[in-house]
């Protein structure tokens, strides 16, 4: 089992110690903890208040990409779409990039909000800027230096018009997820300090701003790159204008500053992001792989053919994220109180709705999907066994999901960590086989198999060990 660095829970931490790594040592300024907070009776209320929030914040959200696409894939065509559709897969296989200090905030800041500790959680918000700027803001710096040295054409079999974009479209998408790792930092914030039905507010904020700014990029016969710059920029500006407004006005006494930046803080944060980021690291390199694979093996044209309904099929993931993602720190404070009970209620009730919310989509698009796409689209895309392999995935990743935020909030990570390193290699190598043999209908199903044998029953372990840590 894993859990944070430290052998000892947050509970039985001495105030004015960093629960990181080695010795506890007195920090500088001993935090003066403020007035805790109370006892949360009505988390059922508020979870549910935040599961119609996410839904429909993840409504307006799904609803921009559906009206996008065909304008950008017309304006693009489908090997500089493709293109597109591959490099972003790139960018989700660097998702890793902040070594998990995200996630590690996130749970850190949950015991916090339970004891009212304002003091200890400005430090780690702080710690946490500064430990993210500084994994990001090189990296970026590293990528306009060298990025030009990069065979990108080669990277993703591109040909053509999509060979001379390979490049210049890198880098702007590339550029604009680096950026995002540290402003998207105030999420986290949000969510442990359950301010989630705001912060799904501008995610969706977010979506709604790419399409105003690409439409007119292509209403304007703007170069393509253009149009690709303006959806990548959106979650750039959405964010810094939630930051803003979170640390100027909704959660001032968290606003981050220099002098409140503690190096154990920051190893402390790095320390317990540590197993965090190897998840992630291996679970966004299977996930993302599937373009690259098919590039390859079949075509640009043919990451198009998959990546179109895996974009639609992608935002019922985004949906079941947003409706789990609330219950780690809420986890975290029900763990922090002893509540067992709760925390076993909750994961049954929503293992029923996070299916739900993945199966009545799924069943609809698997129905009428090729003929929605017919209808929508100004060429071929998808077909039934494709559709439905994208269904059964996300069905199985959405009954699994509630397990994983409690474990999650109990820092036991070990568990899934060994799954996905199972699952990683042996997926590889079967989606490589698999669409050599069937086509691009073959990768989710093969994905679906090899995920049930290794990541479902790490979950399940997982999870037992989390409840079990508490029991004992």
């Amino acid at each position: 089992m894993m859990r944070a660095p430290d052998s000892r829970s947050e509970q039985e931490q001495p105030d004015g110690v960093w629960p990181g790594p080695g010795p506890a040592v007195q920090t500088v300024e001993p935090p003066t903890p403020t007035r805790p907070a109370p006892p949360s009776p009505n988390r059922g209320r508020r979870l549910l208040s935040w599961i119609a929030t996410a839904a429909l914040s993840r409504t307006v959200s799904a609803l921009v990409p559906l009206v996008l696409l065909p304008v950008t894939l017309s304006y693009l065509g489908a090997d500089l779409y493709g293109l597109w559709a591959a490099v972003l897969a790139v960018t989700g296989m660097v998702a890793f990039a902040d070594l998990g200090v995200g996630l590690g905030l996130m749970t850190r800041l949950a015991p916090c909000r339970v004891d009212g500790d304002s003091d200890l959680a400005r430090r780690y918000v702080s710690s946490a800027y500064a430990a993210v700027c500084g994994v990001a803001l090189p990296t970026c710096g590293l990528l306009w230096l060298f990025g030009g040295f990069i065979p990108w054409p080669l990277l993703f079999n591109a040909t053509g018009a999509a060979a001379r974009e390979a490049h210049l479209v890198a880098l702007v998408c590339l550029t604009a997820f680096l950026l995002n790792i540290p402003l998207s930092l105030v999420v986290r914030v949000q969510y442990a300090y359950q301010q989630v039905a705001i912060s799904n507010v501008w995610q969706a904020a977010a979506s709604l701003l790419s399409l105003p700014l690409a439409l007119g990029a292509v209403h304007a016969g703007l170069p393509p790159i253009v149009v690709i710059a303006s959806v990548a920029a959106s979650p750039l500006l959405v964010n810094i204008a939630n930051t803003v407004w979170t640390f100027g006005w909704r959660l001032p006494h968290l606003a981050p500053r220099p002098r409140f930046i503690n190096g154990r803080g920051v190893r402390d944060l790095f320390g317990l992001g540590g197993m965090f980021f190897m998840v992630t690291l291996v679970m966004v390199l299977a996930d993302n792989a599937d373009p690259l694979i098919i590039a390859h093996i079949l075509g640009l044209a043919s990451v198009t053919a998959y990546a179109v309904p895996a974009r639609v099929f992608t935002q019922l993931g985004a949906l079941v994220t947003l409706v789990n993602q609330p219950l780690w720190p809420m986890h975290g404070e029900a763990l922090a109180r002893g509540d067992l009970d709760w925390v076993r209620r909750t994961v049954r009730r929503m293992t029923v709705v996070s299916t739900l919310i993945a199966l009545l989509p799924s069943t609809f698009l698997v129905l009428f999907g090729e003929e929605f796409f017919a209808a929508w689209l100004p060429i071929p895309i998808g077909d039934r066994p494709l559709l439905l392999g994208f269904a059964c995935w996300w069905i199985v990743l959405a009954a699994i999901s509630p397990r994983f935020m409690v474990q999650n909030a109990a820092g036991v990570v070990r568990p899934q960590l060994w799954g996905y390193l199972l699952y990683l290699p042996l997926s590889i190598i079967g989606k490589l086989f698999g669409v050599h043999w069937w086509g691009v209908s073959a990768a989710p199903y093969i994905a679906v198999v090899i995920y049930s044998l290794t990541v479902v029953p790490a979950a399940v372990y997982g999870y037992r060990r989390a409840l079990a840590m508490r029991i004992a």
